[in-house]
């Protein structure tokens, strides 16, 4: 059994650790409390802007676009969206199992653009090429920051580097509930985007473009692709602090729990003590008589 010392110093030590785990949690709801505030009130704007896009691309008919169809070379970009801090449980790793799961995603013809060390890192590690690192995006997410990461991508896509490009991000559901999510941005597909292929019989009037339905959709597909990056970006920053809360929500009962143990170990020793001082002052007693 453990002497009294050592039960006294892991004791202060698990204390100490649940302070910490404690405080951390605190914060964690702040900060998900005001980013999901952010994220709920701009979620409508996001979808609008992917219905609009389905409707568009539902009344366009057959229509030749440079944004619709695969790349015949190039690589295929994965824009992960992670966290640059641990202790968040299993969120970063998901991210990272979500991808190496993704069958059309093989290693030697990925391309990761990283947002958050955490994803960066781990991805790097299963022997991924990190083409482009922006992990401070995360920190405090932009929608300048969103547009200027697909205006870098759409040139790679024009360039014929890319073929297609991907969006791996965590959905927030609610406070326990974080859903990793893949994402096809580009090329955008017809079928997904109008609800699939059994809603093409639908009799509409074709959809007039003025200039051009090519110059239209040079405009709007970027726009598009900046918009759910951007909701990707909010919606990863309120799963990551549930996910922390939820973390160290766990830490702390397990803190309080361990501390409970110790104490019933540390009142056994010490009772031992007192029994065993108690047996040799009546030795000696005895031993003097």
């Amino acid at each position: 059994m453990a002497s009294m010392r050592d039960i006294k110093r892991r004791r202060a030590s698990i204390q100490s650790t649940g302070q910490i785990t404690k405080a951390m949690k605190l914060v964690s709801t702040v900060k998900l409390q005001r980013s999901r505030t952010k994220a709920e009130s701009s979620k409508p704007y996001f979808n609008r802007m992917y219905d609009t896009i389905a409707a568009m691309l539902e009344r366009s008919g057959a229509m030749d676009h440079k944004y619709l169809k695969t790349g015949a070379e190039g690589k295929k970009a994965v824009i992960a969206i992670t966290s640059n801090r641990g202790l968040a449980g299993g969120y970063n790793n998901n991210i990272v199992k979500l991808i190496m799961a993704a069958p059309q995603l093989a290693k030697a013809d990925t391309r990761i653009y990283a947002i958050g060390r955490k994803g960066r890192d781990g991805l790097a590690r299963k022997g991924y090429e990190i083409t482009a690192d922006y992990s401070e995006v995360i920190n405090e997410p932009l929608y300048q920051d969103a547009a200027d990461l697909t205006a870098e991508l759409l040139d790679a896509f024009g360039r014929g580097e890319v073929s297609e490009i991907y969006l791996a991000y965590t959905s927030f559901k609610n406070t326990v509930v974080h859903i990793p999510k893949l994402v096809k941005l580009l090329p955008v597909d017809r079928n997904a985007a109008a609800g699939g292929p059994e809603n093409e019989p639908k009799a509409q009037a074709l959809m007039n473009y003025e200039p051009s339905a090519e110059a239209v959709l040079d405009m709007i597909i970027p726009k598009y692709m900046s918009s759910l990056i951007y909701g990707a970006l909010l919606e990863a920053v309120t799963s990551e602090n549930g996910a922390r809360m939820n973390a160290m929500d766990s830490a702390t009962n397990n803190a309080e729990e361990m501390l409970g143990k110790l104490d019933i170990q540390f009142n056994r020793a010490r009772q031992g003590s007192i029994t065993q001082e108690l047996t040799e002052i009546i030795a000696g007693a005895n031993a003097i008589n």
